[in-house]
């Protein structure tokens, strides 16, 4: 059999001494590692600079904020009364979470 390749027979549980984990990493490609997840945020930074411009980010940092209690709760949006089927509720619930668990939430 492979090293490492423990088969386990149906009906039993997985425990520790399965799988004993994972081999010492050494600091050096930790470091590496390190450094490389730095450089690809600055360089995602630097091409979204590029190709948007920063125009939105000025404007964003200099318009002044809105207070928070500008709406009165009389002038809020009611909620919507909820008429869907059970089945219909089932649905959506299960293409939200696959949406969520895929990585293609809105």
């Amino acid at each position: 059999m492979a090293r490492g390749l423990h088969l386990i027979r149906m009906g039993h549980a997985c425990t520790h001494e399965h799988f004993p984990g994972p081999e010492k990493e050494h600091p050096v490609i930790a470091v590496i590692a390190v450094i490389a997840i730095v450089a690809a945020i600055l360089l995602i930074a630097w091409a979204r600079l590029e190709v948007h411009g920063s125009d939105d980010l000025q404007e964003a940092l200099v318009e002044p904020f809105a207070p928070a209690a500008t709406v009165p709760v009389e002038d809020a949006a009611a909620p919507r009364p909820d008429n869907k089927l059970p089945v219909e509720r089932e649905v959506e619930s299960a293409v939200t979470s696959s949406r969520f668990a895929t990585g293609f939430s809105p």
